[in-house]
């Protein structure tokens, strides 16, 4: 019986008074925080302190940083400007009254980043600053009252770089100073640390279980108990250890300990730590390479402090930057990775966009990043992990499956803007028909704080639980590295204890690996479950914008991978021919490594800052310079030059597979009468026929009247006004191109302003505020017989302007012909898009955009959301939106942006951008496209002509008459079938660097793909002086699958719709 009256709990105010027991402010001095530290020393009796600042933003190692003079410093001072570094001697003696202490720290906060070394040149532990992962623990050996050193390297950026004010993706402050705040030595209490734990997740569970459960009663009532608890005790140790025992009653009596998980329950959440360092962003490349090793020393303490605890680290790159730079942390890395706690992941060379990279290069960042990973920790991944990247194409299922993996784990679609992803855990189909298993995290999220809600979205948000109901949790800082704290680790030992004890929370385990967790999801595949299907891409509700944003670094991207792809063709055939010349692998790594490193999902989209943009212009102009060597080289052992003149026999080079017949201008002819060539040849070597002003086939040109001009050739007729085409008539049909009353090669402005991601984002509604460009005066510039062309020069501002040339060449025999424009552009806008329309006469409710080996079909209306979200999508060199019986075809050289709505098609130009880059795309430009319109369906013909589009042949000087070996490997039959590489084998013995075994013999790699979407069949040729004794079929990483029968030279393949298919000539 009660002896007074009783009252009931007011829920909201005892479930508001938890916040109390650990929050700040005006109890701060009197709950548990007050409790956390038994002791603090600072000071120069203490924590001695002197700095060396390096001049002009140097980032010097250890060993040079220690040579130097340090002056004495202390608390309080001020140390910048932004990205600078400073050295710091830090000499601590730990006073008597705390050495005998149960755990000590050193705490040291300047709220930014930094990293602790021995005094022997040892990495030991990142810092982050501001109040976040500012402690590191003190050995025992620092107790004997001795002075003992450390060295700290603080680099002046914060975790998300040097955004001024709270808006991250502002462009950096160049002028930030950071304060050191805390240098001190200090005495931990564990015990009310790992309450501060208990009481967080028993909180958690008060606030989140649903408000009408007992969980959520129990949790509050255990909540308040403690509270009292450790009132009645005034706050000392042996009430926080009450305290903690009645933590006991909600979370059970393991959480100090994995054993929390070696229970008979089954989980089915399965956290794994990450850090998802971007290998640039808000940060240039030189502060990445410091964030790897702050960020994984982190997690090797952690490793060796949790047991349960699993780390997955992706992207080669960031492996062979600690290789380099951090030897002995890299070393300890690998013990890790030997022990199976430190585990790589993803089988890429970056964690790269998957929208613009070229098919080949999508191979290249498998090929090298699985045979760093096998070479270096003796196995290659099976799960692409890939978390970040702003849309997946169609392709990477064949790709994956092509370089050993049969997995893949994402979240970036929950992203979506728009319509929300259906999917959890699905069967993810190619273009070719080839799956992988997917993946996309239900917390939505790769950088999971391990919260309490963290463990429940992974259940209340999961799309599959028809299927299966178990989820990855990826879990730990991220973007700017750092990764899992322990405070996360205990945390979820917390939720583990809830589970077990009390219920409703999902069930969460530490100590799996990502293809442990895959391995059940395929077993249950294998017993029969049915997991859904998605064919096709995974197209991205956002960052559209990614597609044309930083025009010059996409330029960049495409010309560097035509480079690559002329100078293996050029490198395999002189190693072929002459065995003293030394195929060039290890320029050739490392311009494909600096391409590879270009396409990370920030860099190629043109979301980074503008150091970014510095760094990635100097490794392209490095690839430019190295592959002007070596194709340089290459030829000259092929008995040809680069230097032309006219006393020498002058030859074109055609380094594709097919046949071309193109009107071309010699060089060193005036401008004002320039000289033209017919180039007709198949791969190699072309025939050059000078042109005469009576050639069978000419182009002219009339103004018909004032300001209207007229280009025609046997092909087509076209009229230009303002610098726009209001008629295009194909001459072989009959037929208008152009819709009644519309402009082709009409520049248009939009206001570009999205939600918030600037240099990411373009949302449906700037299609409002659609403003044609007016037009400019045309004039004559170039007046036939074998090329015409017209000039128009369109303001834009006061600052901006366009320079356009419509050209139209003389056709050639059965070639296509198209129509050419090339713009100059000087862009100097402010939150601006620039795009080129094309409206045309034909209807469709589908446009097709060329995509990694293959094509994406795309709609044309909005009729649903899922439609009209595809208001901007990706293609590679052509668009093309056809009906039965006709087409017409959008080429360009440097372009990835497009849209087709209803009969518009629009060429995504330029973009004016202010964050996180202010000066985003300003300046000149130069910009290629084409209408290449086609009687009959889409065909080889688009995909010829724009790969010649972008492909220029080139005129050489010849010293030989023998030109064969440049046509001695060739691919024949359907003209479907691309033959889009020619390269030496990795581990020929001529070759290997030495990664792994050298093989017999000397090989040549093919990489053949079908590009219409059905089944073709060919054959490839190859010439008696190449010397091929057997041909095999390979995957990507070029492991021998199966013997093809080669007769006299000649190997017959099928390929099936879209396949890609690798194939080794055994010389």
């Amino acid at each position: 019986m009660s002896a007074g009256p009783v009252g009931k709990q007011i829920q909201s105010i005892y479930r508001d008074r938890l916040g109390q027991f650990t929050g700040g402010g005006q109890y701060e001095s009197q709950n548990l925080l007050a409790a956390m530290y038994e002791g603090r020393a600072s000071g120069e009796e203490h924590v001695k302190l002197s700095v060396y600042s390096p001049p002009d933003l140097a980032r010097p190692t250890f060993k040079e940083a220690t040579s130097q003079g340090f002056k004495s410093t202390r608390i309080g001072e001020s140390f910048g400007p932004s990205w600078s570094t400073h050295w710091f001697k830090v000499q601590i003696t730990v006073p008597s009254d705390l050495q005998k202490k149960d755990h000590l720290e050193l705490h040291w906060d300047a709220s930014n980043e930094g990293l602790i070394w021995t005094e022997e040149g040892e990495p030991l532990q990142g810092l982050t600053g501001g109040g976040e992962r500012v402690e590191w623990i003190l050995p025992k050996s620092f107790r004997d009252g001795k002075e003992h050193m450390i060295y700290i390297e603080m680099a002046c950026n914060r975790m998300f770089g040097n955004s001024p004010g709270g808006d991250s993706i502002q462009p950096p402050d160049p002028n930030k100073y950071f304060q050191l705040q805390t240098a001190d030595i200090v005495a931990v209490n564990l015990e009310a640390r790992a309450l501060f734990v208990d009481f967080w997740l028993i909180g958690d569970g008060a606030r989140e279980f649903p408000g009408d459960s007992w969980e959520s009663h129990e949790a509050q009532q255990i909540g308040n108990a403690i509270v009292d608890a450790f009132i009645a005790g005034h706050g000392s140790k042996e009430s926080i250890i009450e305290c903690r025992k009645i933590a006991q009653k909600y979370l059970g009596d393991k959480v100090d300990s994995s054993k929390v998980y070696e229970t008979d329950t089954q989980p089915i959440v399965f956290a794994i730590g990450n850090c998802h360092i971007d290998t640039c962003w808000l940060w240039p490349w030189a502060e990445t390479k410091r964030k790897i090793a702050r960020s994984w020393s982190i997690q090797c303490d952690l490793l060796d402090r949790y047991p349960e605890y699993r780390f997955v680290g992706s992207q080669a790159q960031q492996y062979k930057w600690l290789e380099q730079l951090y030897p002995s942390l890299y070393d300890r890395v690998k013990a890790k990775v030997k022990k199976g706690t430190f585990q790589p992941i993803g089988g890429s060379w970056v964690e790269h966009d998957t929208n613009m990279p070229s098919g080949e290069s999508l191979v290249r960042q498998f090929l090298y990043g699985q045979r760093f990973f096998e070479s270096h920790f003796g196995d290659r991944c099976t799960t692409f992990w890939l978390p970040d990247t702003f849309g997946y194409s169609s392709q990477l299922p064949q790709l994956c499956r092509l370089a050993g993996m049969s997995r893949f784990f994402t979240q970036k679609l929950s992203w979506n803007n728009i319509n929300s992803f259906p999917h959890t855990t699905f069967n993810w189909v190619s273009l070719d028909g080839s799956q992988v298993l997917c993946h996309m995290s239900p917390a939505e999220t790769y950088t999971a704080e391990a919260h309490f809600g963290d463990v429940k979205r992974s259940v209340s948000q999961h799309k599959s639980m028809d299927q299966d109901a178990t989820s990855l949790l990826a879990f730990g800082k991220g973007d700017g590295g750092g990764g899992p704290t322990f405070q996360q680790i205990e945390k979820l030992r917390r939720c583990r204890g809830i589970s077990d004890n009390v219920g409703l929370l999902p069930r969460v385990k530490m100590g799996d690996s990502v293809e442990d967790f895959f391995a059940r999801l395929e077993k249950k595949a294998e017993n029969g479950t049915k997991f859904v299907t998605w064919y096709g891409e995974l197209y991205f509700e956002l960052h559209r914008g990614t597609y044309t944003t930083q025009a010059n670094n996409k330029r960049n991207n495409r010309k560097s991978e035509i480079m690559l792809h002329d100078v293996e063709y050029l490198a395999t055939l002189a190693s072929i021919k002459d065995s003293s010349y030394k195929y060039p692998k290890k320029d050739i790594d490392d311009m494909w490594e600096n391409t590879l490193l270009c396409q990370f999902h920030d860099c190629l989209p043109g979301t980074c800052i503008e150091m970014c943009y510095d760094d990635s212009d100097e490794l392209y102009a490095k690839v430019f310079e190295t592959g002007e060597k070596l194709m340089k080289e290459a030829l000259s052992t092929l008995g040809f030059s680069r230097e032309v003149s006219a006393q020498q026999d002058i030859v074109a080079l055609n380094t594709l597979p097919w046949h071309r017949a193109e009107i071309v201008q010699l060089p060193g002819a005036s401008s004002k009468t320039p000289e033209y060539a017919l180039i007709d040849g198949n791969m190699g070597i072309a025939n050059i026929m000078t042109l005469s002003s009576s050639a069978k086939s000419t182009a002219s040109i009339k103004e018909i009247e004032k300001g209207v001009f007229q280009l025609s050739n046997n092909h087509y007729k076209l009229e230009v006004e303002g610098g726009t085409i209001t008629s295009l008539v194909d001459l072989t049909v009959n037929r208008e191109i152009i819709a009644k009353g519309g402009k082709a090669n009409q520049l248009v402005i939009f206001d570009d302003k999205p939600l918030y991601w600037q240099a990411w984002d373009v949302e449906v509604y700037h299609l409002e505020s659609r403003e044609v460009l007016p037009a400019g005066r045309t004039e004559i510039l170039e007046q036939g017989p074998h090329r015409v062309s017209v000039i128009t020069e369109t303001k834009i501002s006061e600052r901006s302007w366009v320079k356009t040339t419509i050209s139209l060449a003389a056709s050639v025999e059965d070639q296509p012909s198209y129509v050419e424009m090339a713009s100059e552009v000087e862009w100097r806008e402010n939150m601006k898009f620039l795009k080129v329309e094309f409206p045309v006469d034909i209807v469709n409710t589908e446009a097709s955009y060329e995509t990694q080996y293959g094509i994406m079909r795309r709609p044309t209306h909005y009729n649903t959301s899922w439609d009209m979200a595809k208001f901007e999508v990706c293609c590679h060199k052509w668009a093309d939106l056809s009906e039965n019986g006709y087409g017409v075809s959008i080429l360009n050289d440097s372009k990835y942006g497009f849209a087709t709505c209803g009969n518009m098609m629009r060429l995504s130009l330029l973009r004016a951008p202010k964050a996180p880059d202010a000066h985003a795309d300003m300046g000149r430009h130069h910009i290629r496209y084409a209408i290449l319109p086609h009687a009959g369906p889409l065909d080889s013909r688009t995909v010829r002509t724009a790969s010649n589009f972008n492909h220029p042949m080139r005129l050489l000087a010849s010293a030989s008459s023998s030109h064969s070996l440049l046509s001695s490997i060739t691919l024949h039959g359907s003209p479907a079938l691309v033959l889009d590489c020619i390269k030496r084998g990795e581990d020929d013995a001529d070759v290997s660097r030495g990664e792994f075994a050298r093989s017999t013999g000397r090989s040549v790699i093919l990489r053949v793909y079908e590009s219409l979407g059905g089944r073709a069949r060919g054959e490839i040729r190859v010439a008696e002086e190449v010397g091929v004794r057997r041909v095999w079929r390979c995957n990507l990483l070029e492991d021998d699958e199966g013997e093809v029968e080669m007769r006299r030279g000649r190997a017959e393949i099928e390929l099936r719709a879209f396949e890609v298919a690798t194939f080794r000539l055994q010389l």
